[in-house]
Protein backbone atom coordinates (compact mmCIF):
# COMPACT_ATOMS: atom_id res chain seq x y z
CA UNK A 1 0.00 0.00 0.00
CA UNK A 2 1.30 3.64 -0.50
CA UNK A 3 -0.14 6.80 1.30
CA UNK A 4 1.27 10.04 0.28
CA UNK A 5 1.39 13.18 3.31
CA UNK A 6 3.00 16.05 3.25
CA UNK A 7 4.53 15.64 -0.08
CA UNK A 8 6.23 12.28 0.59
CA UNK A 9 5.09 8.86 -0.08
CA UNK A 10 5.77 5.87 2.21
CA UNK A 11 4.89 2.55 0.80
CA UNK A 12 3.64 -0.42 4.20
CA UNK A 13 1.85 -3.64 4.12
CA UNK A 14 -0.82 -3.57 6.36
CA UNK A 15 -1.31 -6.97 8.55
CA UNK A 16 -4.41 -7.57 10.95
CA UNK A 17 -3.22 -9.26 14.06
CA UNK A 18 -4.60 -10.53 17.44
CA UNK A 19 -3.94 -7.62 19.62
CA UNK A 20 -5.15 -4.41 20.99
CA UNK A 21 -2.57 -1.61 19.27
CA UNK A 22 -1.42 -0.69 15.90
CA UNK A 23 1.93 -0.78 15.72
CA UNK A 24 4.65 -0.22 13.06
CA UNK A 25 7.80 -1.31 12.62
CA UNK A 26 10.79 -1.05 9.69
CA UNK A 27 13.08 -3.57 8.31
CA UNK A 28 16.37 -2.88 7.83
CA UNK A 29 15.85 -2.04 3.82
CA UNK A 30 13.13 0.81 5.47
CA UNK A 31 9.85 -1.13 4.67
CA UNK A 32 7.68 -0.67 6.71
CA UNK A 33 4.53 -3.18 8.09
CA UNK A 34 1.87 -2.00 10.20
CA UNK A 35 0.18 -4.62 12.37
CA UNK A 36 -3.32 -3.64 13.51
CA UNK A 37 -6.10 -5.53 15.37
CA UNK A 38 -8.79 -7.14 13.66
CA UNK A 39 -11.21 -4.52 12.67
CA UNK A 40 -9.33 -1.73 12.55
CA UNK A 41 -10.42 0.68 9.54
CA UNK A 42 -8.13 2.11 7.19
CA UNK A 43 -8.93 5.88 8.76
CA UNK A 44 -7.69 4.69 12.28
CA UNK A 45 -4.47 3.11 10.59
CA UNK A 46 -3.73 6.67 8.34
CA UNK A 47 -4.07 8.53 11.58
CA UNK A 48 -1.54 6.84 13.04
CA UNK A 49 1.04 6.94 10.02
CA UNK A 50 0.40 10.57 9.95
CA UNK A 51 1.33 10.82 13.61
CA UNK A 52 4.27 8.86 13.48
CA UNK A 53 4.82 10.37 10.44
CA UNK A 54 8.21 12.34 10.67
CA UNK A 55 9.43 9.82 13.00
CA UNK A 56 8.79 6.87 10.09
CA UNK A 57 11.02 9.49 7.72
CA UNK A 58 13.46 9.97 9.97
CA UNK A 59 13.93 6.32 11.15
CA UNK A 60 14.31 5.34 7.01
CA UNK A 61 16.93 8.08 6.60
CA UNK A 62 18.60 6.34 9.38
CA UNK A 63 18.42 2.67 7.88
CA UNK A 64 19.83 4.03 4.81
CA UNK A 65 22.93 5.40 7.02
CA UNK A 66 23.46 2.06 8.26
CA UNK A 67 23.28 0.18 5.28
CA UNK A 68 25.62 2.11 4.18
CA UNK A 69 27.83 2.17 7.15
CA UNK A 70 27.64 -0.95 7.32
CA UNK A 71 29.53 -1.71 3.87
CA UNK A 72 32.53 0.54 5.16
CA UNK A 73 34.42 -2.77 6.11
CA UNK A 74 37.94 -3.35 7.18
CA UNK A 75 39.59 -5.58 5.42
CA UNK A 76 42.45 -5.66 6.98
CA UNK A 77 44.59 -6.42 10.19
CA UNK A 78 41.64 -5.41 13.10
CA UNK A 79 38.87 -6.17 10.63
CA UNK A 80 35.41 -7.79 12.19
CA UNK A 81 32.70 -9.56 11.04
CA UNK A 82 29.52 -11.35 12.18
CA UNK A 83 29.23 -14.93 12.36
CA UNK A 84 26.16 -16.82 14.13
CA UNK A 85 25.54 -13.06 15.92
CA UNK A 86 28.96 -12.67 17.40
CA UNK A 87 31.63 -10.11 15.92
CA UNK A 88 35.19 -12.24 15.30
CA UNK A 89 38.20 -10.64 13.91
CA UNK A 90 39.73 -11.85 10.62
CA UNK A 91 43.03 -13.47 10.07
CA UNK A 92 44.80 -13.41 6.93
CA UNK A 93 46.82 -15.56 5.60
CA UNK A 94 48.57 -15.27 1.51
CA UNK A 95 49.34 -18.35 -0.11
CA UNK A 96 49.87 -18.51 -4.17
CA UNK A 97 49.68 -21.89 -4.22
CA UNK A 98 46.01 -22.64 -3.23
CA UNK A 99 43.15 -23.62 -5.63
CA UNK A 100 40.69 -20.92 -4.45
CA UNK A 101 40.46 -18.20 -2.04
CA UNK A 102 38.17 -19.29 0.87
CA UNK A 103 38.02 -18.59 4.60
CA UNK A 104 37.01 -20.72 7.35
CA UNK A 105 36.16 -20.66 11.15
CA UNK A 106 38.75 -21.83 13.78
CA UNK A 107 40.00 -20.81 16.78
CA UNK A 108 37.28 -18.00 17.40
CA UNK A 109 38.63 -16.38 14.00
CA UNK A 110 37.68 -15.87 10.61
CA UNK A 111 40.74 -17.19 9.43
CA UNK A 112 41.02 -16.13 5.29
CA UNK A 113 42.95 -18.05 2.66
CA UNK A 114 43.49 -15.70 -0.30
CA UNK A 115 46.36 -15.80 -3.48
CA UNK A 116 46.85 -12.22 -3.24
CA UNK A 117 46.21 -10.14 -0.49
CA UNK A 118 43.69 -7.52 -1.37
CA UNK A 119 40.54 -6.12 -0.29
CA UNK A 120 38.35 -7.64 -3.33
CA UNK A 121 39.96 -11.19 -2.88
CA UNK A 122 39.63 -10.87 1.05
CA UNK A 123 35.14 -9.81 0.42
CA UNK A 124 35.18 -12.45 -2.57
CA UNK A 125 36.73 -15.34 0.19
CA UNK A 126 34.30 -14.46 2.94
CA UNK A 127 31.44 -14.31 0.90
CA UNK A 128 31.97 -17.72 -0.48
CA UNK A 129 32.03 -18.66 3.33
CA UNK A 130 29.37 -16.88 4.14
CA UNK A 131 27.11 -18.66 0.97
CA UNK A 132 28.62 -22.07 2.16
CA UNK A 133 27.77 -21.72 5.97
CA UNK A 134 24.16 -20.61 5.18
CA UNK A 135 23.36 -23.36 2.86
CA UNK A 136 24.51 -25.90 5.18
CA UNK A 137 22.45 -23.92 8.23
CA UNK A 138 19.26 -23.28 6.30
CA UNK A 139 19.00 -27.07 4.67
CA UNK A 140 20.01 -28.18 8.63
CA UNK A 141 17.01 -26.07 9.78
CA UNK A 142 14.69 -26.74 7.26
CA UNK A 143 15.01 -30.51 7.87
CA UNK A 144 14.53 -29.55 11.52
CA UNK A 145 11.49 -27.75 11.44
CA UNK A 146 9.47 -30.05 8.20
CA UNK A 147 7.94 -32.04 10.95
CA UNK A 148 5.52 -28.97 11.61
CA UNK A 149 4.21 -29.21 7.92
CA UNK A 150 2.45 -31.63 5.60
CA UNK A 151 4.62 -30.34 2.15
CA UNK A 152 7.83 -29.72 1.85
CA UNK A 153 9.52 -26.82 -0.07
CA UNK A 154 10.70 -28.16 -3.71
CA UNK A 155 14.34 -26.02 -3.46
CA UNK A 156 15.91 -24.61 -1.48
CA UNK A 157 18.47 -22.01 -2.58
CA UNK A 158 20.99 -18.91 -1.47
CA UNK A 159 20.79 -15.66 -2.85
CA UNK A 160 22.48 -12.50 -3.44
CA UNK A 161 19.25 -10.09 -2.24
CA UNK A 162 19.10 -6.36 -1.11
CA UNK A 163 15.14 -6.64 -0.73
CA UNK A 164 14.56 -10.17 1.50
CA UNK A 165 15.86 -12.50 4.28
CA UNK A 166 14.32 -15.09 2.64
CA UNK A 167 11.10 -15.79 0.22
CA UNK A 168 8.72 -18.80 -0.84
CA UNK A 169 7.06 -18.62 -4.46
CA UNK A 170 3.85 -20.39 -5.06
CA UNK A 171 5.84 -23.51 -6.56
CA UNK A 172 7.02 -23.70 -2.31
CA UNK A 173 11.00 -22.76 -3.74
CA UNK A 174 12.45 -21.00 -0.86
CA UNK A 175 15.16 -18.69 -0.85
CA UNK A 176 17.45 -17.39 1.41
CA UNK A 177 19.63 -14.36 1.88
CA UNK A 178 23.06 -15.19 1.99
CA UNK A 179 24.03 -12.85 4.67
CA UNK A 180 21.57 -15.09 7.13
CA UNK A 181 24.52 -17.10 8.63
CA UNK A 182 26.06 -13.96 10.37
CA UNK A 183 22.58 -13.98 12.46
CA UNK A 184 22.51 -15.27 15.83
CA UNK A 185 20.85 -19.03 15.44
CA UNK A 186 17.33 -18.40 16.66
CA UNK A 187 16.70 -15.28 13.80
CA UNK A 188 17.83 -18.11 11.65
CA UNK A 189 15.34 -20.09 12.72
CA UNK A 190 12.71 -17.55 12.44
CA UNK A 191 13.29 -16.77 8.71
CA UNK A 192 13.52 -20.62 7.93
CA UNK A 193 10.03 -20.68 9.71
CA UNK A 194 8.71 -17.74 8.60
CA UNK A 195 9.32 -18.91 4.68
CA UNK A 196 8.31 -22.66 5.07
CA UNK A 197 4.71 -20.89 6.85
CA UNK A 198 4.37 -19.29 3.30
CA UNK A 199 4.15 -22.95 2.09
CA UNK A 200 0.66 -22.93 3.53
CA UNK A 201 -0.26 -19.19 3.61
CA UNK A 202 1.31 -17.11 0.81
CA UNK A 203 0.29 -13.86 2.20
CA UNK A 204 0.52 -12.13 5.53
CA UNK A 205 -2.52 -12.82 7.09
CA UNK A 206 -4.14 -13.65 10.04
CA UNK A 207 -3.50 -17.30 9.32
CA UNK A 208 -0.42 -17.00 8.44
CA UNK A 209 0.74 -14.83 11.41
CA UNK A 210 -0.78 -17.67 13.85
CA UNK A 211 1.05 -20.45 12.06
CA UNK A 212 4.15 -18.81 12.93
CA UNK A 213 3.27 -17.88 16.27
CA UNK A 214 2.40 -21.41 16.76
CA UNK A 215 6.06 -22.72 15.93
CA UNK A 216 7.40 -20.06 17.36
CA UNK A 217 6.35 -17.83 19.71
CA UNK A 218 8.55 -15.48 20.35
CA UNK A 219 9.01 -14.63 16.42
CA UNK A 220 8.45 -10.97 17.12
CA UNK A 221 12.04 -10.62 19.27
CA UNK A 222 13.48 -12.40 16.14
CA UNK A 223 12.05 -9.66 13.66
CA UNK A 224 13.21 -6.65 16.07
CA UNK A 225 16.73 -8.27 15.98
CA UNK A 226 16.91 -8.06 12.00
CA UNK A 227 15.16 -4.70 12.47
CA UNK A 228 17.58 -3.19 14.88
CA UNK A 229 20.66 -4.99 14.04
CA UNK A 230 20.43 -6.24 9.90
CA UNK A 231 22.24 -3.28 8.65
CA UNK A 232 25.45 -4.56 10.07
CA UNK A 233 25.14 -7.88 7.94
CA UNK A 234 27.60 -6.07 5.10
CA UNK A 235 30.62 -7.94 3.95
Amino acid sequence: MLHTFLGETIGYDLIYKNRTTIGIYMDFYGHVEVHAPKGTSDASVLQILEGRWDLILQRAKEMKERASAGREKEYGPGGQFLYLGRLYHILISQDADIEKDNAVFEADKLHVYVKEQNEESIKQALKRFYYQQCKALVEKRVKFYQSEFKIKPRSIRITDSRANWGTCDSMRNLTFNWKLSMAPMEVIDYVVVHEMCHMVHMNHDRSFWRLVGKIMPEYERYERWLAVSGWRMEV
